[in-house]
């Protein structure tokens, strides 16, 4: 089944002062085997909702459905396992663990699916796949931002996740490393995996199968 993923009515709300509706009654539907661009001016709610998506946040109104079945969202500890068997997330800022190498950071993130000794055996193969073999015990202080990047992306398909997750992923890299990076992320792409990614670059947006807009609070499809 393709149509994987399932947001019906979602509203967020956050209380400060006063109350701000970030996402007002948003429902959509995405599918397995496709791309995803999110974009919109700052504020508009794209990392809000790719949060809500993670699982990370919890929506003020609405349901989520994966394959049909509906998140409860107050159990935390069945979702954070779904988030780490399921999802990867990719962060503008990487989100590296600083004292740790780039080997260490990604093997970390397969701990809670394989013993230390397979986790670290995947991370290698990963690491050649992204070409940092020769940097696998460098930390992140000691690479660039674009190789940065490629570890946190192959931090986040290490679990093979059926859903890749990537706020403004090339955002704080020049452009051609921002391509180098982009093209990366859009290899991931399998018949069996969603990836949604927000950005402020039309040029890569445009590469998506499904370009989105956030308007006032909700989607709107530009091409699909």
């Amino acid at each position: 089944m393709n149509n994987f993923l399932r947001l019906k009515n979602i509203s967020k709300h956050f209380n400060n002062d006063k109350k701000i509706k970030v996402l007002k009654d948003l429902s959509y539907d995405f599918n397995k085997g496709k791309t995803y661009a999110l974009m919109g001016p700052s504020g508009s709610g794209k990392s809000t909702l790719l949060n809500l998506i993670s699982l990370i946040d919890r929506p003020t109104h609405g349901s989520i459905k994966f394959n049909d079945n509906n998140v409860n969202f107050t159990n935390n500890k069945k979702n954070d396992i779904f988030r780490a068997k399921n999802i990867g997330i990719v962060y503008q800022q990487n989100n590296l663990l600083p004292d740790f190498t780039a080997l260490e950071n990604i093997y970390l993130a397969n701990l809670s699916i394989n013993n230390k000794d397979q986790a670290i055996k995947k991370a290698k193969v990963l690491l050649r796949k992204i070409g940092l073999s020769n940097r696998s015990n460098h930390f992140p202080s000691q690479l660039s931002g674009g190789e940065c990047q490629r570890v946190a992306i192959a931090r986040a398909i290490i679990n093979d996740p059926d859903i890749i997750l990537a706020d403004e992923p090339t955002g704080s890299l020049d452009l051609d490393t921002a391509k180098e990076i982009f093209q990366l992320l859009n290899n991931q792409k399998k018949p069996n995996r969603l990836i949604i990614f927000a950005t402020h670059n039309r040029f890569f947006a445009n590469k998506a199968d499904c370009l989105l807009e956030m308007i006032n609070g909700s989607v709107k499809t530009i091409n699909a």
